[in-house]
């Protein structure tokens, strides 16, 4: 059965998933969430996720969102992502650490700065997520000095968390010759057999809406 994932290429969230169901070598399709015209907030796509976010993972009966959890979903089905079984709790604290320090200043920030109507896009603001989006990519380039990959000796689910967001071309504070740990471990990713950019894996785009 073919897996289906409600997703859109501009969320890094949804990039999460995706690349896991794609990396994992998994039958699985994108379903557009039309997010900027509002759907995610729609009576019927909340009958999908009440959360009202992307993305939603759905096999079979089963419906599931946050992309943590769906990328936990993942490995429990393939085995893959994981780490070793001592690494379990190194891996969820990378994934938490992402989606509380990481994806959630990055992503926050590029909204602010890409996709906000211009006349909202408050420097002040601006300049204040970017420090904090800084310490968060100075607390990974150290990390990932002298490493491969964040947890152990292969890809894991903290890798594909922590990747999503820096990976789109949109300004943000963020760029790779800035942050050469980062830049290289970023390479590594690049280089899996099946990567591909969220603009390719995902449909949506912002020149869809130039």
């Amino acid at each position: 059965m073919t897996l289906k994932l409600h997703c859109f290429g501009e969320s890094g969230n949804s990039f999460k998933a995706a690349l896991a169901l794609e990396l994992a070598g998994l039958d699985w399709e994108p379903v557009f969430v039309d997010f900027f015209n509002g759907e995610a907030r729609s009576d019927e796509f909340r009958g999908t996720n009440v959360m009202a976010e992307a993305p939603v993972l759905v096999d079979g009966e089963m419906r599931l969102s946050q992309s943590g959890a769906i990328q936990a979903y993942i490995t429990d089905k393939t085995g893959k992502f994981g780490g070793a079984l001592e690494d379990k709790y190194e891996v969820l604290r990378w994934v938490l650490w992402d989606n509380h320090k990481l994806s959630s200043q990055a992503g926050m920030t590029r909204f602010l700065m890409n996709f906000l109507p211009e006349a909202h896009r408050n420097p002040d603001v601006i300049g204040f997520n970017q420090g904090r989006l800084k310490t968060a990519l100075t607390t990974l380039n150290m990390h990932l000095a002298g490493r491969d990959w964040i947890v152990g000796g292969d890809v894991t689910n903290a890798d594909l968390s922590c990747c999503s967001y820096l990976y789109y071309p949109e300004p943000f504070g963020f760029d790779r010759a800035d942050w050469p740990e980062i830049d290289r471990w970023l390479s590594n990713i690049e280089a899996l057999d099946g990567w591909r950019h969220p603009y390719d894996l995902m449909p949506g785009n912002p020149s869809d809406r130039a």
